[in-house]
């Protein structure tokens, strides 16, 4: 894989997530070791974030395994939110201890946090004894580094100078907004941090940067490829001797040698990578595939795909038929009576009606991002499920469980029905959920009531979609229950779980969600748990005439060159997936955790469905109101498993 010339950052591409994890961690380990022996102490620049639990998990690994101490070592965080108190969820010293700092054999003294209670009439004087304290510890080694959307490095806001220093800054609104879920909501997000300054950051030896998933390969481009300015300050670091950005093979996929790849010297022209350059070329110069020519391949880059392939035609025509023979109105293949000749075979057309099993991360995931082809599946006369991996019960807003839970009072009351536990509930709704404060955990029965809310919701979106009561599976994967943003990692249980269920009902098609970009990460280890379990399911005599799709829509889209089943909806059909989807009332109007894109789901879900059918159409392809895009799994991914 040939590094652009437009590359000005070095960048090291793993498979996985994990892995570049790992790889992170041994380079800090090693260092550790090796100053050690020399009897000098190492200092290091970390980070709070999701990007380097799996770099602190690792390195916790390790000195638990007796591989590594950190009695010689010194830390300096990056930020910390101001006002914060260490002790709140969301302080980055929580975050540390629970991470790494409570699993390993450093002094305290040697750990240098940003003080989150300093008034602020004194934060000048406490950011210049901070910044005295690196340069007395002989500055930082290896600093380790996240990047968010806007391109961040600590809390560095877009206009920050090149040279700055430690210091408190107010947070702009998107920055505020990134952050809401963590706060739950964005009106409990503080208002100010204090952040190591770019140049502070810039004078560490060493910088590991980390970015993840398929949301950050738009800044990761941008970091790596464009120019350097205060408005991206990520993209200072091109300037350092020695940083290095550790990408997945998501995020990495905007950068111009995963993405166009022929515009650096030769590639193999498969399938795939025919595929992708001609729809990009035609995406490019805004025409119709059977429209372009030879001068455009030949203009732009493409002339070793014209000369291996022959005329250009021959090149349209074939990638134009591999896009059409994506389009099916009938994704669970068709009965007997509809067939007819010349009908493109799907998997196992000999089976009808199929099995199929619907999993849903939260609650309404079913139907944000497939409720079209749901809809479908149902009227065409499939059997099919829903699974809900999770309850979804942080995502329900305080006041609506309020409202549900005087409604019990209420209910109650009016005819004179004597509950059991109704009196400690109303006990518990007078000393807890009126006087929670903003960003408390929950209460075991708040969290209760919460879920039974989005049950509820669920429910209720289902029937609209035609899929009866006892279709529905709730599995509650512990993972999930612990009722902060934070999630355990994924274990045996949780896949066990999914085994279970696909074991007793025996798709002969699975949907998952495959849209990784969900900035808590729920997405993503929903996923490994279904995948996990076809593998541990893969020699079972029914799977091998199960078919695994992947669907998005919550927070991005498949693009055109990646999708292998594109569902058409009909206006009506959108209309009824809107339906459904409203149906989720805790998640309408304002969502808890909305992510930074600030539309409702239901209008992220009907403009992403829209702009794939524009570009189908656009591509010379028929037009449609909407297009629901599935990839297939092939047991191949790069999903941590």
């Amino acid at each position: 894989m040939v590094a652009s010339p437009n590359e000005r950052i070095a960048c090291r591409i793993f498979s996985r997530a994990s892995d570049a994890s790992i790889a992170a961690a041994a380079e800090i380990a090693n260092l550790i070791r090796a100053k050690s022996s020399r009897g000098e102490q190492t200092v290091l620049g970390l980070v709070a974030g999701s990007s380097p639990v799996g770099v602190y998990t690792e390195l916790v690994r390790l000195h638990r395994a007796g591989e590594l101490s950190f009695a010689s070592v010194v830390t300096f965080n990056s930020d910390e939110y101001h006002p914060m108190h260490s002790g709140e969820l969301q302080s980055t010293s929580r975050f540390m201890h629970d991470h790494l700092l409570d699993h390993v054999d450093i002094d305290p003294a040697n750990v240098y946090l940003p003080d989150g209670t300093i008034p602020k009439d004194q934060a000048a004087a406490f950011c210049a004894r901070y910044e005295q304290s690196i340069r007395d510890a002989g500055g930082i080694d290896i600093q380790l580094l996240g990047v968010n959307r806007a391109g961040h490095i600590g809390l560095n806001e877009p206009g920050s100078d090149r040279s700055s220093r430690t210091r408190l800054i107010t947070l702009d609104t998107p920055t505020r907004t990134d952050a809401a879920s963590d706060f739950f909501g964005a009106e409990n997000v503080p208002r100010h941090a204090i952040t190591m300054g770019v140049g502070t950051l810039l004078s560490a030896r060493r910088i590991l940067m980390l970015a993840f998933g398929e949301g950050k390969a738009d800044v990761v481009a941008r970091m790596v490829e464009g120019y350097a300015g205060a408005n991206v300050p990520a993209t200072f670091l091109q300037d350092h001797p020695s940083a290095e950005i550790l990408l997945d093979e998501a995020s990495a996929s905007a950068l111009t040698r995963i993405r166009s790849p022929w515009l650096l010297g030769e590639v193999a022209w498969d399938d795939a990578a025919i595929r992708r350059a001609v729809i990009d070329l035609a995406e490019g110069l805004d025409k119709a595939i059977l429209k372009l020519t030879d001068g455009d391949y030949n203009e732009n880059g493409l002339q070793d795909l014209l000369a291996a392939h022959g005329n250009s035609y021959d090149i349209n025509l074939t990638v134009f038929r591999q896009l059409q023979s994506t389009i099916t109105g009938w994704p669970g293949g068709k009965p007997e009576h509809r067939k007819r000749p010349g009908d493109r075979p799907g998997h196992r057309d000999d089976i009808f009606p199929k099995r199929v099993m619907v999993f849903s991360p939260h609650p309404d995931d079913d139907v944000i991002s497939m409720g079209g082809t749901l809809i479908r599946l149902v009227d065409q006369g499939h059997d099919v499920h829903i699974a809900y991996q999770t309850s979804g019960n942080i995502a329900v807003f305080d006041e609506d469980a309020l409202r549900f839970a005087e409604f019990v009072e209420d209910f109650c009351s009016e005819f004179e029905i004597q509950a059991d536990g109704l009196d400690q509930l109303s006990q518990h709704i007078d000393s807890f959920l009126r006087k929670k404060q903003p960003g408390q955990l929950d209460s075991d029965e708040v969290l209760r009531i919460k879920g039974l809310i989005r049950r509820g919701e669920a429910r209720q979106g289902a029937r609209c979609c035609g899929v009866p009561d006892a279709n529905l599976h709730y599995l509650d994967l512990p993972f999930y229950q612990t009722g902060r943003i934070t999630k355990s990692p994924l274990s045996k249980k949780d896949v066990d779980i999914t085994v279970d269920l696909l074991r007793s009902t025996q798709p002969h098609q699975i949907y998952a969600a495959g849209d990784l970009s969900d900035p808590h990460g729920t997405h993503r280890t929903c996923l490994s748990a279904i995948l996990q379990a076809c593998v541990i399911c893969q020699n079972d005599p029914w799977y091998e005439a199960c078919a695994v799709w992947m669907y998005r829509g919550a927070w991005q889209e498949w693009s055109p060159h990646q999708i292998e089943m594109a569902v058409p909806l009909s206006p009506l059909e959108v209309s009824r997936k809107r339906v459904a989807i409203f149906k989720h009332e805790s998640q309408k109007d304002r969502a808890l955790f909305p992510g930074s894109d600030i539309r409702e789901f239901w209008q992220r879900a009907e403009a992403r469905n829209a702009d794939t059918a524009m570009r189908y159409d656009k591509l010379g392809l028929a037009e449609y109101a909407a297009i629901e895009g599935f990839v297939r799994w092939d047991g191949k991914t790069g999903i941590d498993l």
